[in-house]
């Protein structure tokens, strides 16, 4: 069993699968999430509990954390029981979350103010990657704080990877998620425009995935459009956080402009959907 105690903060549809994997890894993990309906899952693998950050971060030696956005960092850093409020020094603490560069760089001053050491490391992939540990990791922060703890990212994700200092993760992140606004778009675009020639959506699909195009998104969003599924793997709601995050950053050429409207657009009625669900709203237009 390994010795390096964690602790997982975040049950979302990544954060389960993830812990899972780092259970089976022989790592003893400890959880906290503020729906504790959803901590039941973790219990059954094997995984402790925390009532909360505070005292998980008293407990392990490496915190991994994995919410929706911002404010949530926010909460679960400084709220009055969050990490930051726990009297201990000397932890590793990884934003795996896809947040903002600022949020990242604010909470590394306040964690090296407490002598912890921050690394931001946002993920590219959905549940299907996280349940197997095939992920890609992009980590921003000490190159050598990286090295430490490289090996339980390896656990995660097929390539872990440090890509700069603090918010530079968060950065090459959310330069994916607006090419995966963009494949997405494209592909319902595609797929509409088929259909109104005459072209089966299977047949379209079938002659993408055999081209040079063709990819793991589009086989695995081409079978939700052919199945009329759109049970959220990642929400069309959190595309529409990260685009405006994007945009935040800098982002102005014309598909990200056209992708943002778009998704907001498409958000009103299908936010909680997946994010190819945006074929509805372009359809409906």
């Amino acid at each position: 069993m390994n010795t390096t105690k964690i602790g997982w903060i975040g049950l979302g549809n990544m954060g389960i699968p993830m812990a899972t994997q780092l259970i089976e890894a022989g790592y003893q993990v400890k959880v906290y999430n503020r729906n504790k309906a959803k901590e039941g899952a973790l219990t059954e693998a094997g995984a402790l509990l925390a009532e909360t950050p505070k005292e998980l971060t008293l407990q392990t030696d490496v915190v991994f954390v994995m919410v929706s956005d911002d404010a949530a960092i926010e909460a679960v850093f400084k709220g009055s029981d969050g990490i930051l409020s726990a009297e201990t020094t000397g932890k590793t603490i990884v934003n795996m979350s896809t947040v903002s560069p600022a949020i990242s760089k604010q909470m590394a001053t306040d964690c090296a103010a407490k002598g912890h050491f921050y690394l931001d490391a946002p993920v590219s992939g959905s549940v299907k990657q996280a349940e197997t540990g095939q992920l890609v990791i992009m980590v921003g922060g000490d190159e050598s704080t990286f090295n430490t703890i490289k090996p339980i990212l390896e656990r995660l994700g097929k390539l872990a990877m440090h890509v700069g200092e603090t918010g530079a993760g968060n950065s090459a992140k959310l330069a994916i998620n607006s090419l995966l606004a963009l494949y997405a778009q494209g592909l319902a675009e595609t797929v509409l425009f088929a259909n109104a020639q005459g072209i089966k959506t299977e047949d379209l699909l079938n002659l993408i995935n055999n081209a040079a195009i063709g990819n793991i998104f589009t086989k695995i969003k081409g079978d939700a459009i052919i199945a009329d599924q759109y049970q959220a793997a990642f929400a069309l709601k959190h595309i529409v956080k990260d685009l405006n995050l994007a945009k935040a950053e800098g982002i102005s050429s014309p598909l990200a402009k056209t992708a943002l409207q778009t998704f907001e657009a498409a958000a009103v009625k299908y936010g909680e959907e997946d994010i190819i669900a945006v074929i509805k709203e372009i359809k409906a237009d």
